[in-house]
């Protein structure tokens, strides 16, 4: 695995894993059918808006690090009561 793959892989840097594997699960078992794929689609990128704005408010309160860690995500996402997206 190389550098960028290991880079995306990692759980405190990259909070949609789960969206984006499901998302190229989907895309593997329709053909590469990307129409078919669309919700996955949909979902994972209201993942990475809903955490890049997060983040955004973590940086303007000065809050390091700028990405919560994989642990206060699922304490964040508990307190939801799910995933708000």
């Amino acid at each position: 695995m190389d550098r960028n793959q290991k880079k995306l892989r990692y759980q405190d840097g990259n909070p949609c894993i789960q969206e984006s594997d499901a998302s190229f699960k989907c895309l593997d078992a329709s053909n590469y059918n990307r129409d078919m794929c669309s919700a996955y689609f949909l979902t994972y990128k209201n993942c990475r808006k809903y955490w890049h704005n997060v983040m955004l408010e973590r940086r303007r309160q000065g809050v390091k690090p700028d990405m919560p860690t994989a642990a206060e995500r699922q304490d964040m996402l508990d307190a939801f009561g799910g995933k708000p997206y």
